[in-house]
C-alpha cells in the first residue's frame, strides 16, 4: 500500500461478506452531494438517517434502506462520508457498490462533468488510513480498530476499546512531554558551557530522568499485559506416549477435541485449540508421544511434535505417575527432558506435569517431584495448572488500565528504555558527554513518536493498514 492516491474518492462494502439483515456501503471523498443526489434522489440532511430507495441509472430502486451523510470534517475519515445501509445480501450490496461507481462516472445534469471523478474501490484499511492522515486518530488508535474487530476474548475487546479511546496514546504523550522538557533543559545547557552542570543540578535533571524511567516501566508493564491479551502464548504438551496428553488438552479445553485411547501412539499429528484463561488466549497444541519408532507415520508425528516444541512459548512436559517408578520409563523421561533443554531457549519455561494422580499409588509419586500433580481424567489439579500457565505467561491480575498493545509497540518502548539508560550514563559523566546525552534523548523521543505515528516511515504505515479488512 502507498500514499500516492490519498485524494481519490473511495467506496467499499463496509460489512463482512455473507448474508445478514443489514449491509453497509461506505463512500469517502470530497463533495459527495452530486453522488448522493443520483443514488438517493434528494439532498440529505447532515448526520440524519433518511429512509429511501437507492436508485439505478433508470431511476428504479436497487433496494430500500437508510442513507446518512457526514460532512467534512465531522466524519470518521475527516472527509465527506456517505453511508448506505441496505439489506445484507451479497448480490444487493454488490449491485449497490457497482451503482456507486457507475453514478460517479455519469455526467452531472448541472455541470456536464462526472459527478465524482476518480471514485474507486478502497484498498484494505484505507478508510482508517485516511482517518489517521487527516488527524482524526493516531496510529495506535488506528491499530486498535483492527484489534477490536479481531478480539477473541471479552478482556481483549475491552482493552482494545481503551486503546481506541486514546488511553494508550495519552500514556505515550505524557512520556513524550516529560522527555521534551528534559531535552529542553539539556539543549539549553549546551549554549552555556560554563554553567551547564550547575544548571542541570538545579533543574534536577537526574531526578527527572529517574522519574521518566519509572513512568516508562509502568507503561511497559501494562503494554506487555495488553500484548498477552492480543497475542496470547503458544503452549505445547509434550511427553511419552500414553502419558495423557490428549486427555489434558480435552480437560483444559472443556471439550472432547482429541482422541483418547489406551493404545500408545494414538496421536499422530498436532491437535491445536485456543482456550481462554481469565481472558488471556492460550494456543495449546497436543503432540505425538516422543519415542523411537519404526512406524513411518509415527516418525512423522514425532518430528512434527519436536517442530511444535521448538516454536513454543511454554512447554508442559507430561509424566505418567502410574509408570514413574519404572526405571526404563524414568530414564526415557530424563532423556526427553534433556532434549527439551537443548532445543529450547532458556527463556522458554518447561513445566513438569504429573498426570494420572487418580490411578497412581501414593508411593508412586516421586518424593522430589516438582511442578503440578493432577488428574486429567477427574479434573483434579486442572485449575492449579491454569493459574500456573498464566504465571508462566507473565500475566498479572487484570488492572483496569490495561490497553491492547502490539509487538511493535513493545519493541519501540524497549528502544526508549535503552536510550534512557544510555542517557543516564552520559548524565552521570556530566560535562564531557552532554552532546551524547542530548542525542540519546532525541532518539528516545523518536522511538515514542513511532508508536503514535508522529514519526515513522511510509512503508511501516502501509504494512499496518494493509492488514485491515476492506471497508474499514
Amino acid at each position: 500500500m502507498t500514499f500516492a492516491r490519498t485524494t481519490d474518492p473511495i467506496v467499499a462494502i463496509a460489512t463482512a461478506s455473507g448474508r445478514g439483515a443489514v449491509g453497509i456501503v461506505r463512500v469517502s471523498g470530497a463533495r459527495l452531494a452530486p453522488l448522493s443526489d443520483a443514488l438517493c434522489g434528494r439532498a440529505l440532511k447532515p448526520r440524519e438517517a433518511t429512509y429511501l430507495p437507492f436508485r439505478d441509472a433508470a431511476g428504479e430502486p436497487v433496494d430500500h434502506g437508510l442513507a446518512i451523510h457526514f460532512p467534512s470534517p465531522h466524519s470518521f475519515t475527516g472527509e465527506d462520508v456517505l453511508e448506505l445501509q441496505a439489506h445484507g445480501g451479497t448480490v444487493v450490496l454488490q449491485l449497490l457498490l457497482a451503482r456507486c461507481l457507475e453514478a460517479a462516472a455519469e455526467p452531472d445534469p448541472m455541470t456536464g462533468r462526472a459527478r465524482l471523478p476518480g471514485l474507486r474501490v478502497a484498498e484494505p484499511g484505507e478508510f482508517s488510513q485516511r482517518a489517521f492522515l487527516n488527524g482524526k486518530i493516531d496510529l495506535a488508535q488506528a491499530e486498535a480498530i483492527a484489534d477490536l474487530i479481531d478480539a477473541s476474548t471479552e478482556a481483549a475487546a475491552r482493552s482494545a476499546g481503551r486503546s481506541l479511546s486514546g488511553a494508550f496514546s495519552r500514556e505515550i504523550h505524557t512520556l513524550r512531554d516529560a522527555l521534551i522538557h528534559l531535552r529542553m533543559l539539556v539543549e539549553a545547557t549546551l549554549d552555556f558551557p560554563e554553567e551547564e552542570i550547575d544548571f542541570l543540578q538545579k533543574a534536577d535533571a537526574a531526578g527527572q530522568l529517574v522519574r521518566l524511567q519509572a513512568q516508562l516501566a509502568a507503561v511497559q508493564q501494562r503494554a506487555k499485559q495488553g500484548a498477552l491479551l492480543r497475542e496470547g502464548i503458544k503452549v505445547v504438551i509434550a511427553g511419552q506416549p500414553n502419558a495423557g496428553k490428549s486427555s489434558l488438552l480435552n480437560a483444559l479445553a472443556g471439550a472432547e477435541l482429541a482422541i483418547v485411547s489406551a493404545v500408545a501412539g494414538t496421536t499422530r499429528d498436532v491437535v491445536s485449540q485456543t482456550i481462554q484463561i481469565h481472558g488471556v488466549p492460550l494456543h495449546v497444541a497436543d503432540t505425538a508421544g516422543l519415542r523411537e519408532s519404526s512406524d513411518e507415520v509415527e516418525q512423522i508425528g514425532v518430528a512434527r511434535a519436536w517442530g511444535q516444541i521448538e516454536t513454543a512459548d511454554a512447554v508442559l512436559f507430561l509424566h505418567d505417575l502410574t509408570r514413574a517408578a519404572l526405571a526404563d520409563y524414568a530414564a526415557a523421561d530424563a532423556e526427553i527432558l534433556r532434549g527439551l533443554r537443548q532445543k529450547l531457549p532458556a527463556s522458554v519455561p518447561v513445566l513438569d506435569v504429573w498426570n494420572k494422580q487418580d490411578a497412581a499409588p501414593a508411593a508412586g509419586i516421586p518424593g522430589s517431584a516438582q511442578g503440578i500433580v493432577l488428574s486429567a481424567k477427574t479434573g483434579l489439579g486442572i485449575e492449579a495448572l491454569r493459574e500456573q500457565l498464566l504465571a508462566m505467561a507473565g500475566w498479572q491480575s487484570v488492572p483496569e488500565g490495561v490497553y491492547l498493545a502490539r509487538a511493535r509497540h513493545l519493541q519501540a518502548l524497549g528502544r526508549v528504555q535503552t536510550h534512557l539508560e544510555l542517557a543516564a550514563g552520559h548524565l552521570a559523566a556530566q560535562a564531557q558527554l552532554l552532546d551524547l546525552l542530548a542525542e540519546e534523548l532525541r532518539l528516545a523521543q523518536n522511538a515514542l513518536n513511532e508508536i503514535t505515528g508522529e514519526f515513522g516511515a511510509d512503508d511501516l504505515l502501509g504494512v499496518i493498514f494493509s492488514r485491515f479488512c476492506i471497508g474499514k
